[in-house]
């Protein structure tokens, strides 16, 4: 069966498992762990910042990144398309009582400045921290953020005292896509995430990077949320292939995705945007009036399951 849900449902490969299996280890909460401290020194180069942290999931990355740059009683802003919005809210309230304030997201992924710029001038003391932006940007169909407009945006947000936190989940997709480096991709940011377990396929963590003070911060949020393991070069170890290895193959994940999305823009009833099929992200819309949600759904289904016999 072919896997069309999520990039997160990535297997590791033989690679990854060998790697496992010799990775020498130690106690990563207290800094120990050899392995881990490979993967974050390889991670901090690769994006041409001075630190990384080891982190289980994106959503606690990116959490401990955004409380890491907030205050108490500060805002935080964020596209209402973003991932951090619609999937991981919750946790910037709850944990750090921290508002977060909702920006209308363009088609093409962005923030307007004018958005930005009225949230600022609206914000109460102590005011806006950080500004979150999502890049490729996956409910978009998985954009591209231009590289001018990241720029200017951090500009911004730095002229006010505030700071940029890029969600890069699939950062190195966009890298591959662009030609452009990830260092480059987000040399303006303070702090920004990426995951290992999407197109990269290993099968745990995300990485948290930044300036070495930001990152000290970070792990002290990473603590607060539970966040610090025991013998994580078990999951670093995949880490390091995913990164030596798996970067180049995402031209593959972007060709397939093309291919799906241009067959089912003939189909009738199937709306495609093919000009936001440009990573490894199909977005579409389900226009044929015999069919709502879970209806199209439980179709596809069937027919999976007629597939099999």
């Amino acid at each position: 069966m072919i896997e069309l849900r999520s990039d997160t449902f990535t297997l590791p490969t033989a690679e990854m498992l060998a790697a496992i299996a010799r990775a020498p280890l130690g106690d990563d909460g207290y800094g120990e762990d050899p392995t881990v401290i490979r993967l974050e020194k390889m991670a901090a180069a690769r994006l041409g910042k001075d630190a990384a942290c080891l982190m289980p999931s994106g959503t606690m990355a990116n959490l401990a990144c955004m409380m890491a740059h907030c205050p108490a009683g500060s805002t935080a802003l964020v596209g209402d398309q973003s991932d951090f919005l619609i999937y991981e809210d919750k946790g910037l309230a709850g944990c750090a009582g921290i508002t977060v304030r909702p920006l209308a997201t363009q088609p093409d992924g962005t923030l307007t400045l004018s958005d930005i710029e009225r949230q600022f001038s609206q914000a109460k003391a102590p005011g806006v921290a950080v500004l979150y932006i999502e890049n490729p940007h996956s409910l978009c169909g998985g954009v591209i953020l231009p590289g001018e407009y990241i720029h200017q945006v951090a500009e911004f947000v730095h002229s006010r005292g505030a700071r940029l936190h890029l969600d890069g989940a699939r950062l190195f997709n966009a890298a591959v896509k662009s030609g452009i480096g990830p260092a480059e991709i987000v040399r303006d940011a303070d702090s920004i995430q990426f995951c290992l377990s999407k197109g990269l396929a290993a099968p745990v963590g995300s990485m948290a990077v930044g300036g070495e003070e930001l990152i000290g911060k970070v792990r002290v949020k990473r603590e607060m949320l539970g966040g610090n393991m025991r013998q994580a070069g078990v999951i670093a170890a995949p880490g390091i292939v995913a990164l030596e290895l798996m970067v180049e193959r995402l031209k593959d994940d972007h060709s397939n995705a093309r291919r799906l999305a241009e067959g089912m823009s003939r189909i009738p009833g199937i709306e495609v945007d093919l000009g936001t099929v440009q990573t490894n992200t199909v977005v579409f819309r389900v226009t044929d009036p015999r069919f709502g949600c879970q209806s199209f759904i439980e179709a596809a289904r069937r027919l999976h399951s007629k597939a099999l016999m």
